[in-house]
This record gives structure tokens, C-alpha cells and sequence, in this order.
């Protein structure tokens, strides 16, 4: 009984001896830890500042960069759309001057096939002025009269293929006085007409549809 006694308190010594032990070293376990712990927090908190206040210093210059990039993304469509509208500007030019072009020679060939008949009009205004005056002599011969009379139809035929290309004479006395139908050489006092007024014709004129070709050469009364 006594022996088991003792065998029980030297049981309970060594429990006793030994038990702090463990709990000793789970207590440094722990305080280790909790140093581990509190120095990652510190390190973690550190890297936070440290991103706060990276930020702070390279943030501007990363706006700069990005507002560096956008200025000179602005200016080359600033400058693409100056040359686009340099080109439309020019393209407008050109289509108009081309239109005026175009328009041109339209106008220019109408005129053409209008008048096409001048140059050989012109030509023959001498050949009718002659006619006229040689029609204009009187005699008794019959002969001449008989050749006056072939003159006098040639005549009229030539007048006549003039007419069906728009040839007409221009009427000139008892008319007033038109500076783009008539040419004055001379100027009387006449009662019988009116101030201005055509009083006689030296020489015909002639117009082409309605283009002048030659004025008609007379006197006006004053």
C-alpha cells in the first residue's frame, strides 16, 4: 500500500515536472507567430504605403505620357482632316471649272451649227451688193434689159437659199435709228419724218438668225 503510494507521487512529480514543458514551448510557438504575424501585417501595411505613395509620384507621369499620346493622336487628325478638306476643296474647283468647261463648248458648238452659214454669208454680201447696183440701172435696150432680168433672177435665187439658212435683210427706212441694226453716216433735217429716224438706206444689212452680220449704212434725220 505504502509502495503504491509512492509509486502514485513520483508519478504525479514527474506529471508535474514535465507538464510545463509543453506549455512552454506552445508558448513561445505562439509568440513566435504572433511575431511572424505582426511582421507580415507591418511588411503588408509597408507595401500599402509604399503603393500609396508610389502612386503619388509616378501617377503624373503616366497622365503625361497618356496625355502626350492624345495630343499627338489629336494633331494627326487634325492634320489628316486639313487635307481632306484641302482635297474636297480642290475636287469642288475642279468640278466646277470642268462644268464651266463643259458648258462652254456646248455653247460653243450650238453657236457653231447655229451660225454655221456665216463665213459663207459674208462672203457673198459683196457678190449681192453688186447685184443690187447693177439692177439699179435704167435702160432702153432690150438686150440689156433681158440680161438685167437673168441678174435680177440669179439674184432673187441667191437671196432665196440665204433666206432658208436664216439670212434676212434688216429693214432700215421709216424705222428708228438702232445703233445695233443701223451704222448713221449722215444726219438731215427731213419734216416728213421723225426726229432719229431712218430716212434712207445707202447700203443693206443682213443678220444671221439673230446675230448681226452687217449693219445697215444709212442717213437719219436729226
Amino acid at each position: 500500500m505504502e509502495q503504491q503510494k509512492a509509486t502514485q507521487e513520483k508519478a504525479t512529480y514527474e506529471q508535474e515536472r514535465t507538464a510545463p514543458e509543453p506549455q512552454e514551448g506552445k508558448a513561445e510557438e505562439r509568440a513566435k507567430n504572433e511575431q511572424q504575424e505582426e511582421s507580415a501585417g507591418n511588411a503588408q501595411q509597408e507595401n500599402m504605403q509604399a503603393q500609396q505613395e508610389a502612386p503619388e509620384e509616378e501617377q503624373p507621369k503616366a497622365e503625361q505620357g497618356q496625355n502626350d499620346e492624345l495630343a499627338a493622336a489629336n494633331a494627326k487628325i487634325a492634320e489628316l482632316e486639313a487635307k481632306i478638306k484641302e482635297m474636297e476643296n480642290r475636287y469642288l474647283r475642279l468640278y466646277a471649272d470642268f462644268e464651266n468647261f463643259r458648258r462652254r463648248t456646248r455653247q460653243e458648238m450650238e453657236a457653231a451649227e447655229k451660225y454655221r452659214a456665216q463665213s459663207l454669208v459674208s462672203d457673198l454680201l459683196p457678190a449681192l451688193d453688186n447685184f443690187e447696183r447693177a439692177l439699179k440701172i435704167e435702160t432702153e435696150n432690150e438686150q440689156a434689159k433681158s440680161i438685167l432680168q437673168g441678174m435680177e433672177m440669179v439674184y432673187r435665187s441667191l437671196l432665196d437659199a440665204l433666206k432658208k439658212e436664216g439670212v434676212e435683210a434688216i429693214e432700215a427706212v421709216g424705222k428708228p435709228f438702232d445703233p445695233h441694226l443701223h451704222q448713221a453716216v449722215m444726219q438731215v433735217e427731213d419734216s416728213n419724218y421723225e426726229p432719229n429716224t431712218v430716212v434712207e438706206e445707202f447700203q443693206k444689212g443682213y443678220k444671221l438668225k439673230d446675230r448681226v452680220i452687217r449693219p445697215a449704212m444709212v442717213k437719219v434725220s436729226q
